[in-house]
């Protein structure tokens, strides 16, 4: 039998995850960026590897979503995407955020609702690259099919930068309050 729990968060609620969020930024400036990618892809493979609630296992889902964001060599987000990524990941990483991770049950509930916060406030940049890495995706079959060698396909590159410029759109046209 499930058992099903809504919550709604407030603005006020909102704003509290914001601020731990701001704080985990804070904190990305000063780190290394090799150093956060390495404690989150540790954190992915121990949630992996860990008997967790549904509800922490469908979210964190999405960490690998961001990994991969930040270490696709043909993507190549700039410093000022990378930044939200890092300071999430960040957060994720860090044992002792808003409810710390080893109170049983609850634990991983804040690290749940800040992916889905990072993925809502991120949704641009995330829709631009998963629509990227289909194209490379069928691209690569329609080469493999073809036989035609191992040079990048030049519309990929393209692409890439058509996905970035629709990104960066959406996201002025948002901050504008243009939804």
């Amino acid at each position: 039998m499930a058992f099903r729990i809504s919550i709604e968060l407030s603005e006020r609620d909102l704003r509290h995850f914001r601020r731990a969020l701001g704080q985990a930024r804070d904190a990305v400036r000063i780190a290394d960026d090799e150093e956060i990618l390495s404690a989150a892809k540790d954190l992915a493979a121990s949630l992996r590897s860990s008997k967790l609630p549904d509800f922490v296992t469908e979210r964190f889902g999405k960490l690998e979503t961001l990994l991969q964001m930040l270490t696709d060599a043909d993507w190549r987000l700039g410093r000022k995407e990378r930044g939200p990524v890092l300071a999430a990941l960040a957060y994720l990483c860090d044992p002792e955020d808003l409810i710390p991770d080893s109170i049983p049950g609850i634990g991983l509930l804040d690290d749940a609702i800040m992916i889905e916060l990072v993925f809502h406030e991120l949704r641009h940049e995330i829709e631009a690259f998963e629509d990227f890495a289909r194209l490379r995706k069928a691209l690569a079959r329609g080469a493999a099919a073809r036989r035609s060698g191992s040079r990048p396909d030049p519309r990929l590159e393209r692409r890439r930068v058509q996905l970035v410029e629709r990104m960066h759109r959406r996201r002025a046209k948002d901050r504008r309050g243009g939804r």
